[in-house]
């Protein structure tokens, strides 16, 4: 998308709704131009989260499946990636990679972020990098 600012085009912006996602902000008028001053704040995810818990095994992206790997599930889905809960904590820009019991399928997605629950585990938020979700049980309830 393209915004006309000042005569200049600009490309839109987008943001994912993370616990650290960023706010940004437009201007698109200096003071005393005589135009009405646009600000806009940016936050959230553009992709739809559909609350689905699928049986996942969960492993750094340079273990081998046998090393480290756990059995866990999805607290969420979208398009471009997934909420995991995790035994163990990982830190942001860590690989890891995420294998759907059901279908045999493998996405490699960095860490945007990872949460403490009170219980000794984490919510890690998996950017899948532009590849799709591909899991048969997203692309059931991702229809509807």
């Amino acid at each position: 998308m393209l915004f006309e600012m000042r005569g200049q085009l600009v490309s839109g912006l987008a943001a994912r709704d993370t616990p650290t996602s960023r706010a940004s902000q437009i201007s698109a008028t200096g003071p005393g131009s005589g135009r009405m001053a646009f600000k806009s704040r940016i936050v959230g995810r553009m992709e739809k989260r559909l609350p689905i818990a699928i049986v996942v095994r969960l492993a750094a992206a340079q273990d081998q499946p046998a090393n480290g790997a756990e059995m866990t599930y999805t607290d969420n889905v979208s398009v471009h990636g997934a909420r995991v809960v995790s035994t163990r904590p990982w830190q942001t820009g860590e690989m890891a990679q995420v294998t759907s019991l059901k279908d045999e399928i493998t996405l490699s997605g960095k860490v945007v972020y990872c949460h403490k629950l009170q219980d000794h585990r984490y919510l890690i938020g998996l950017n899948f990098q532009g590849r799709r979700v591909t899991w048969s049980a997203y692309n059931t309830y991702s229809k509807a």
